[in-house]
Formats: C-alpha cells, sequence, structure tokens
C-alpha cells in the first residue's frame, strides 16, 4: 500500500524562488501538451501522451531554453499527468482536462531516486538540503516527492510504499456512525463527537478579509498582500476540518473492527441552500476519503450501508418505521414505545446492516423494516443490478 505524508518545508530565498520556477515549468510544459493535443486531434491525429512527450524534447532547447534552469522532472511528469487525466476523462470519472493557472495548485515531481532523507532534512536536486518541521512518518520504499504551494508556504508530499499493514487483530466490535450537520458524528455506542465547524468560526474573520481584498487597486502590492492574508485564513479553515476528520477516523479504525457508515449524496444535499453552507464545513465528503483508506490499511472492514436504507425512520428496538420531518430531533416510537435521540437511533440501525458487501438490498431492507406494505419501491426483476427506490416512508 502506497501511504503519503505531507510535510510543511522551511525554505530559504533561494529556494523559495526555485521551486517557483519549477512549479511554473511544470506548469508551461502541462498546457503546451494540453495545447498541442487539441491541435492534433482537431486535425484529425490520434495524439498520445509518449508523442508529445518526444516532441518537447526535441524542441524544448531551441525554443524554450529556460526550461533548462530547472530539474528534468519537473518537465517530464506533466505528460504522465496529462495521460492520466484524459484516462480518467474516457472512463467517466473526471471533467475534460483544462489548463493550469498561475497561482493555483502549484507544483512539481522528483522522482524517488533523487530525494534522500535525513532525519527533518530532505535532499533534493538542485535545491539540495531542505530543513522539514517534521521527520517523515512512514518507513518503507519512497516512491515519488511532490513539492506544492498552499497559500504561500510550500510542502512536499511523500509518496511510500509501506511493507507491513497493521491488522487490528481479533477485533470484531462493530460501530454504526451516523453523520449530521449538529453534530459530526454519533456512534451506535452512545458516543457524540462534534465537529471543528472552523468555517463559522472564522467566517467573521473571512468575510472581513475579503472585504479588505475588494478594497485594494488592482495590480498594487498592498492588494498582494491582502490576497496572501485571505489565502492563508482559507487553508488554515482547511486544516483544522482536516484535523479533526483525522482524529475522528483514526479513532474509528484503532477501535472498531467493523465501521457502518451511510452512503450519502453530498452534491444533492448541498443543494439546498439553508444547509449547504453547514453541510460544507463538516466535510462529509473527505472524511468517507479517510475512513475508506485507514480502514483499508488498517485491516478494518468498511460498510456502506445504501442510501435509501431508512435509518432515521426505523425503530431500533421493533424495526417498525415512523414519518418524520428534518425538525423531528427525537425519535419516539407509536409501536412500541421506545424514545430515542434522532441520530442515536439512526446509527443503532446502521450497526445492524447485515450485508457484507456493503450495499443493502431491497430484501434486506425489507427484513429489517419488517412492514414491507408500509412502503412504496420501484423493483425490477430479481437478480437485476438496479437499486430500490423508495419512495414513502
Amino acid at each position: 500500500m502506497i501511504c503519503a505524508h505531507k510535510i510543511a518545508l522551511d525554505l530559504t530565498t533561494s529556494q523559495e524562488a526555485y521551486c517557483r520556477r519549477a512549479a511554473g515549468t511544470a506548469r508551461f510544459t502541462y498546457n503546451w501538451a494540453l495545447a498541442e493535443w487539441q491541435r492534433q486531434y482537431q486535425a484529425g491525429e490520434k495524439p498520445t501522451a509518449r508523442q508529445l512527450k518526444s516532441q518537447w524534447n526535441a524542441l524544448k532547447r531551441t525554443r524554450f531554453p529556460w526550461v533548462t534552469a530547472v530539474h528534468k522532472d519537473a518537465n517530464q511528469q506533466p505528460f504522465t499527468h496529462l495521460a492520466t487525466a484524459f484516462q480518467k476523462f474516457f472512463r467517466h470519472e473526471a471533467q475534460y482536462p483544462t489548463f493550469k493557472k498561475k497561482g493555483q495548485h502549484d507544483s512539481f515531481y522528483v522522482s524517488n531516486e533523487k530525494c534522500t532523507f535525513q532525519g527533518m532534512r530532505l535532499r533534493l536536486p538542485v535545491l539540495g538540503w531542505v530543513r522539514m518541521r517534521e521527520a517523515l512518518r512512514f518507513t518503507g520504499k519512497v516512491m515519488s516527492v511532490t513539492v506544492s504551494r498552499v497559500a504561500q508556504r510550500w510542502y512536499a508530499s511523500v509518496a511510500v510504499r509501506c511493507e507491513a499493514i497493521p491488522t487490528t487483530g481479533d477485533n470484531q466490535a462493530v460501530v454504526g456512525v451516523d453523520l449530521g450537520v449538529l453534530h459530526l458524528a454519533t456512534l451506535s455506542t452512545g458516543e457524540v463527537v462534534d465537529g471543528s465547524k472552523p468555517l463559522r468560526r472564522l467566517l467573521k474573520a473571512l468575510k472581513r478579509d475579503g472585504t479588505r481584498l475588494a478594497r485594494k487597486v488592482q495590480g498594487s502590492a498592498n492588494r498582494l498582500k491582502a490576497r496572501a492574508k485571505l489565502a492563508r485564513l482559507h487553508a488554515r479553515i482547511a486544516f483544522q476540518r482536516a484535523d479533526s476528520l483525522h482524529k475522528l477516523t483514526t479513532h474509528l479504525v484503532r477501535r472498531f473492527g467493523t465501521v457502518v457508515i451511510e452512503d450519502l449524496h453530498v452534491k444533492g444535499m448541498v443543494r439546498n441552500h439553508r444547509l449547504a453552507k453547514a453541510m460544507s464545513d463538516m466535510g462529509f465528503g473527505l472524511l468517507r476519503q479517510m475512513l475508506t483508506y485507514k480502514a483499508e490499511r488498517a485491516g478494518v472492514r468498511l460498510v456502506v450501508a445504501d442510501r435509501w436504507f431508512p435509518s432515521s425512520k426505523m425503530c431500533s428496538q421493533c424495526s417498525v418505521l415512523q414519518n418524520m420531518t428534518l425538525q423531528d430531533r427525537i425519535f419516539k416510537c407509536d409501536c412500541c414505545g421506545f424514545v430515542v435521540d434522532r441520530d442515536l437511533n439512526a446509527a443503532r440501525n446502521l450497526a445492524k446492516v447485515p450485508t457484507a458487501s456493503g450495499e443493502v438490498t431491497p430484501v434486506d431492507i425489507a427484513a429489517l423494516a419488517g412492514v414491507s406494505d408500509t412502503r412504496e419501491t420501484a423493483v425490477d426483476e430479481a437478480g437485476t443490478t438496479k437499486r430500490a427506490r423508495v419512495h414513502t416512508w
């Protein structure tokens, strides 16, 4: 398994200037390759990244001699990135590749055989020894190093192939995790984890810095300073959100052998303008991404319940469905009289999901609910891969 460790760098003035040149070279090469790809495709040809790379190497020293001022990896790896971008586009996993802009996701690549680690120092070609804020966390074979800039700060993302994968041993504990806006996560054990909500806490400062930036003169030095200050605040919000999610996901995979979550349709949920900001501040999509790779690395079984599974509207005691709205925060069962918090009830239902593949089928929903006549579903023939769409609960 390949793990990545992103480490902040302490660069000198000359080292930072080189990183800017290298990132600019990588961006220029990628844009040149994309423009040439489009030109050849419109001319009826079938371009490939390998052909574009050969053309670039043949003309770069005569037409663009300044690219030789940085290491060759900075103007060679962009062709691989472009090929990957088109592969994802053809598989309908991403949008059509677009041109890169200066100041947005600036980065350059360094292959593994050209970098050396020594404690809290990293040796890169041309740059020499660079100080890091912390030592490399993972042990194994270093695959690559990507140096990137975030809010005027440079980082080194080190990809390491880890040989040994830790396991959870005989831990068979199962936990259901219900995500929400009021509380980040409610566990089936009764624990409640509050989100950091960094955007909500720093929204006033964000509006203030944004107003100051809008008042600056275009192209002035004060505008560049205000822009950098606003970028640092955005980065601070993102880092605080990621920190809280890292702590929660690490706690889950270390403590439980099976974690059950819902398949939330985040893109559809943020269309509600009243809840979009709060949902985005929680970071549901990032949480699932972290939980997925951490569970795989720790040997934990991650079960993703179907988005149509009625976890909030089903009684965790007698499995009878109740009609509820988003305003109802307390679950009251009319059948058995069970009263519990809405999120805790949903988490307990998630912990009971009886699937090994991570997807709830219509038959499983009927078995859990126990009241097939209280719902309407559109189910095709048995054995098809289409999901059951729940119209009313």
